[in-house]
């Protein structure tokens, strides 16, 4: 299935992610990796804020206070007062940010803050190290918790509706796992596999989860969304305009507006030329709407 996709927001970024619908401002926030900046996008007004970073960003949770977001940059977890821009540090990072970085997350009902860290060195001739990243999760009480799940990326975090299944994507494995959760203590449990994606087509990114169960997961490479129905079956593709979607997030004052991210950076001249909207923030009505976001602190968890 091809759909009409909708540019809202004429900026180019070279690696957008991580969207993230606040229902109470109406408005996207999403972030650049590269730039390095948070950004805010008003749909009513066609107006796009932004904060500059210190270091690349890989993932951020909004506060419940509305006046506050945690990020997860390479350097460590920070705090960003959004009136102001000040930036504190919360925690040091769990690794060498010379050799990983954080690169996803996503909040539990409870208001944990989960984060996947990746192998992303920026000496580049380390790549074939081939290191793998693992999850942490976060509160202000208990701080950084690791999780022993590990994956060269990890991806495509997400809970389904009763938040007693997490799932996360293996992206270089092109396999995502469905996990029992234990949202009580934020524990992870069995893990079985919900979906796998052949590489032929590209790999699985992030993703959002709609009313229905339905798991929506960004193809970096395979220029499409794929759904799959809540047991892991195969539903069907939706086909885009750009080949490097990164994640995509339900928004819209009835949640039935899909925003979609993408990733302009190693694209070549051409590449470029024949995909104008890389990078770009996108939009289309996918017909199913979507479930509301969890915010970090929401329910005042005392422990990790």
């Amino acid at each position: 299935m091809t759909v009409q996709c909708e540019c809202v927001l004429d900026y180019a970024a070279q690696t957008g992610e991580s969207p993230i619908w606040n229902a109470s401002e109406q408005a996207l926030y999403w972030i650049d990796i590269q730039q390095p900046a948070l950004h805010r996008f008003d749909p009513a007004s066609g107006q796009d804020r932004h904060w500059l970073l210190p270091d690349e960003i890989g993932c951020f949770a909004l506060c419940a206070d509305n006046a506050h977001a945690i990020l997860g940059l390479r350097t460590g977890l920070y705090e960003l007062h959004l009136p102001t821009g000040g930036l504190r540090e919360i925690a040091a990072a769990p690794f060498d940010p010379a050799l990983f970085r954080f690169n996803e997350g996503g909040c539990d009902r409870r208001g944990r803050f989960w984060l996947g860290t990746m192998f992303d060195p920026k000496d580049r001739s380390q790549k074939s190290a081939n290191l793998q990243g693992e999850w942490h999760s976060y509160t202000a009480a208990g701080g950084l918790v690791p999780h022993r799940d590990f994956a060269v990326i990890p991806n495509g975090l997400a809970w389904d509706r009763s938040f007693r299944t997490m799932y996360v994507s293996h992206s270089d494995a092109g396999i995502i796992y469905a996990f029992d959760y234990d949202e009580d203590r934020g524990r992870l449990g069995k893990r079985s596999i919900f979906a796998s994606v052949p590489h032929e087509i590209g790999i699985p990114d992030g993703c959002a989860i709609d009313e229905e169960g339905g798991y929506w997961s960004a193809i970096h490479g395979g220029g499409r969304l794929r759904r799959f129905h809540a047991d892991g079956r195969f539903d069907a593709d939706v086909y885009l305009p750009v080949s490097l979607p990164t994640m995509c997030a339900f928004g819209g004052a009835e949640l039935d507006t899909l925003y979609v991210t993408s990733k302009s950076h190693g694209l070549s001249a051409k590449q470029r030329e024949e995909q104008p909207l890389a990078g770009k923030l996108l939009r289309f009505r996918p017909g199913v709407r979507g479930i509301p976001t969890a915010m970090f602190g929401a329910a005042g968890v005392a422990q990790g």
